[in-house]
């Protein structure tokens, strides 16, 4: 397990516990008493330390390592029951965004998403999850499909953003996002946004309109992240945390301001130290908020979608 900075006090507890199991099963030695106190001071340490996020320490949480990706929920949420769809019928099929059907205790899905990469081999293969143009034009194409049978979308963001390339410009990269957000809002089926870990700029928002928009409890949106904020300010890296701070980019900010529609909580550690409980509370977020989208009419549907995005930034002085 890798650490981030402020975590170190839970490594050096960690260390010490798994030590004294060491001990007492090599040594044949009773180390309940020390195992449990171990415990319990981890516990209360990871309290201590998770509830009191700063937004620059969420956004590090956002990008652990060992965080769960899109094929993970994706893989773990369907039992393996997923068929992936690939290309754009156009240009060529983008790695860094992924897409086909899948099933949720028997309801059909199709789930769409960034993919970042778990290795340097891997990051470079995904395009450490920056979508290009046929990226979101292929995002697009499994959104028609799904509203041709009938299906909801599911669409799991996590990206540092589109990608930023000279021939991605070429390729369109702008139209290809500008059309993502006319054909999501027009979608006649529910869409369910979850933003399970970066969600940058407009590389975020290309597959972001939807009937409900959540959030991981220690993921971030915003228009830009804190170290370009920073850069572009005060021409500096250096600042990031206070421009983390400015974004207000956090779940608690984002609902705050009436943005998202919620958040999805995280155990204490995070999604990286105990995933199996992310992945329960994704999959009760997405059956809950599937099954209130499918009480409406898809006109109705529509127009609740459309009025939502309408009112954001509407501000009276």
């Amino acid at each position: 397990m890798d650490y981030l900075d402020f975590e170190k006090p839970i490594e050096e507890l960690v260390e010490k516990l798994n030590q004294s199991k060491k001990i007492g099963e090599e040594g044949d030695v009773d180390v309940s008493k020390t195992v449990s106190e171990l415990e319990k001071k981890i516990k209360s340490i990871r309290g201590e330390i998770y509830k009191n996020l700063t937004p620059w320490q969420k956004v590090q949480m956002s990008r652990h390592p060992q965080r769960p990706y899109t094929m993970d929920y994706i893989n773990t949420l369907t039992k393996g029951d997923f068929a992936e769809i690939h290309g754009d019928r156009g240009v060529k099929d983008d790695k860094a965004m992924v897409g086909g059907w899948g099933t949720i205790d028997e309801q059909t899905i199709m789930f769409i998403g960034q993919q970042k990469g778990k290795n340097t081999k891997e990051r470079q293969y995904r395009n450490f999850g920056m979508a290009n143009p046929e990226g979101y034009r292929k995002a697009l194409r499994l959104m028609k499909m799904a509203e041709k049978f009938g299906k909801p979308v599911v669409s799991l963001i996590d990206t540092p953003g589109a990608f930023p390339g000279l021939e991605a410009e070429e390729r369109g990269q702008g139209e290809a996002i500008a059309r993502n957000l006319i054909e999501m809002t027009k979608l006649k089926v529910p869409i369910i946004c979850i933003i399970i870990g970066e969600g940058a700029s407009g590389g975020a928002l290309g597959i972001g309109i939807g009937d409900k928009v959540l959030m991981m409890e220690n993921s971030w949106y915003s228009v830009i992240s804190p170290e370009n904020c920073s850069t572009i300010l005060w021409r500096s890296w250096e600042f990031k945390e206070k421009a983390a701070n400015a974004l207000k980019l956090t779940s608690d900010d984002m609902m705050k301001n009436k943005l998202i529609d919620g958040v999805i909580k995280e155990p204490l550690g995070g999604a990286h130290t105990f995933p199996n409980e992310c992945y329960k509370n994704v999959k009760k977020a997405i059956k809950e908020s599937i099954a209130q989208c499918k009480t409406l009419t898809p006109k109705k549907l529509v127009k609740i979608r459309m009025d939502k995005f309408s009112k954001m930034g509407v501000f009276n002085e």
